[in-house]
């Protein structure tokens, strides 16, 4: 994955930030909105399109298109460079491979520490038991 490659295929929206903040609310679009279609990338690879659509199946749109968007700062600059560095940190953790499991025994010492405790309850309950005469 090239990531100078990738930026030029990124779409960059400015929007009316809400919440708090007085006039600047008002006046500035300092919220950055950020959308990257994933089926139509010419820089990713088959492979890594189909990891990205099914590990980001949630966050996808029905069009396969990656919607994100920041609003932290006041400047419009710095919240293009927020969304961008969380665009690149959300794709890579979704290419990123996880390695295989490798099942392990469970150790001999510990199945016996296990029935050890389950001898060591039974008698204490048979001890709370009334006398057979």
């Amino acid at each position: 994955m090239d990531t100078q490659k990738i930026v030029t295929e990124l779409g960059y929206k400015a929007v009316r930030s809400s919440g708090a903040g007085g006039q600047n609310v008002n006046k500035v679009s300092s919220k950055v909105v950020l959308s990257f279609n994933v089926a139509q990338s010419q820089y990713l690879s088959e492979e890594e399109k189909a990891l990205i659509e099914t590990r980001l199946a949630s966050r996808l749109t029905d069009d396969k298109v990656l919607i994100l968007q920041c609003d932290e700062d006041r400047s419009q600059i710095r919240n293009k460079d927020i969304v961008t560095k969380r665009f690149f940190q959300v794709i890579e953790a979704a290419l990123k491979v996880d390695k295989p499991r490798k099942p392990t025994r469970i150790p001999r010492s510990v199945i016996k520490k296990r029935i050890e405790g389950k001898r060591r309850q039974a008698d204490k309950k048979q001890s709370r038991k009334r006398p057979d005469f």
